[in-house]
């Protein structure tokens, strides 16, 4: 399996439960890891036959800023989905970081794989 990654993603959203979390965007980060097999594209050097990062990254900044999720769980699910759904993609390992929801912690998040590694 050939990995095709995406990392320090950041995206303005609203996500949260508490009142004042509702009322902000805050930013998020994604770290993505997604399975492909790149021999096709390697070999005719075509964008058409590999894994198309770019598109990947603007379909999440499109949906993730329109988002109000309240759990990062929920949100790393639906990014997660529209992975493997909408790219053709039959593993991914996401990292999603909410910095500065906890005092005195630089990072917290969450990380989550959903797929078959092939």
């Amino acid at each position: 399996m050939d990995i095709i990654y995406l990392k320090d993603l950041r995206i303005e959203t609203v996500i949260g439960i508490y009142g004042w979390e509702r009322q902000v965007k805050q930013i998020i980060v994604l770290d993505l890891d997604m399975s492909a097999d790149i021999k096709k594209a390697a070999a005719t050097d075509n964008i058409e036959d590999t894994l198309n990062y770019k598109a990947v990254a603007k379909r999440l900044i499109e949906f993730v800023s329109h988002s109000e999720f309240q759990l990062v769980e929920t949100l790393a699910e639906k990014i997660t989905e529209i992975i493997l759904n909408e790219f053709n993609v039959s593993w991914v390992r996401l990292q999603l970081n909410k910095k500065g929801a906890v005092r005195g912690a630089r990072d917290v998040g969450i990380i989550i794989e959903r797929g078959q590694q092939t």
